[in-house]
């Protein structure tokens, strides 16, 4: 997170949290919760979602996303699509309407379209900050492959491609509603130039998104692969339902991430009981969260 793009994170967390609650508020689901705190994030151009993602390789944006309900376990995920500028739309109407869980690239378009989801141009999701992003990032790749020999150039691209420097921004959301039930919703431009095809743990169940009334509801962000590598999500949610607080089990998580597979992110995680967990092991990680009794909105900084 750039140093002059840290107040625009806070006000585009506590708009998402905003919206989040006036659902709440009025008596809605957790589900609708997070799908429209989400979309409130995905419309902003600071975070990797929706407009001003990341751009992959060929200079388009690719989305995916995930919404889940812990009453029912139904879920709906959507991955590689580049016409939707609100993919936890498409995702919701998954969940709500197909017998499905996951859609991806052009059908995922289709049903989004079929449901009532508009699509757009892809060009309406790119923005210049992000051309120039991708235009410098190639570039100094391009510096760095040509002092490489034949044996070292392989290394050097695998990593650079997950270079810990780089902001992931992906952004979720999790919810209790009245009724006592837990949901969660991850969405993301993924990582920037990511090979087309491309799909990280966002919108994958128990990766980046979990939810179930008897454990947990969890979002995560980061780098992606190893994410998915151990589940985290899930993992997380797990950690609760034996017992642990999810301050502890956030915390927990994120220790093993970078202990297991030295990956880094960040996660939010939330019990049917209200209890919550916020954790990072990158430099800064924004968050907002609201009850009743309090609210917080800031940017945690690792120490």
């Amino acid at each position: 997170m750039p140093d002059d793009m840290v107040d625009d994170h806070i006000r585009g967390v506590n708009h998402a949290l905003a919206a989040g609650w006036r659902v709440l508020e009025s008596g809605g689901s957790a589900l609708d919760a997070v799908e429209e705190a989400v979309v409130i994030m995905e419309d902003d151009e600071t975070f990797d979602a929706g407009r001003g993602s990341f751009l992959n390789r060929d200079g388009r944006v690719q989305l995916d996303a995930l919404i889940m309900d812990g009453s029912t376990l139904r879920a709906g995920g959507v991955g590689c699509v580049e016409h939707l500028r609100n993919p936890i739309r498409a995702a919701r109407k998954i969940l709500s309407e197909s017998p499905h869980v996951y859609f991806v690239g052009e059908g995922a378009e289709k049903f989004a379209a079929e449901h009532g989801v508009p699509l757009c141009k892809n060009e309406d999701l790119v923005i210049p900050r992000e051309v120039e992003h991708l235009r410098k990032y190639q570039a100094e790749l391009a510096e760095r492959d040509s002092k490489q020999d034949g044996n070292d150039l392989f290394a050097a691209n695998s990593a650079d491609s997950h270079d810990a420097t780089i902001s992931h921004d992906t952004v979720g959301a999790v919810a209790l509603d009245k009724a006592g039930n837990i949901s969660a919703a991850t969405s993301t431009g993924g990582t920037l130039n990511k090979a087309p095809g491309r799909l990280g743990d966002s919108s994958l169940i128990g990766c980046g998104c979990y939810a179930d009334n008897e454990s947990a509801a969890a979002s995560t962000t980061g780098w992606g692969e190893p994410i998915m590598k151990l589940v985290l999500a899930k993992w997380t949610a797990d950690r609760i339902a034996a017992g642990n607080l999810p301050e502890w089990s956030a915390q927990e998580a994120m220790n093993y991430l970078k202990q297991r597979v030295n990956g880094h992110g960040g996660i939010i995680v939330l019990n049917t009981q209200g209890q919550i967990g916020i954790a990072h092991n990158t430099p800064r990680m924004a968050y907002a969260y609201k009850t009743i009794k309090k609210e917080e909105a800031g940017v945690e900084r690792s120490s």
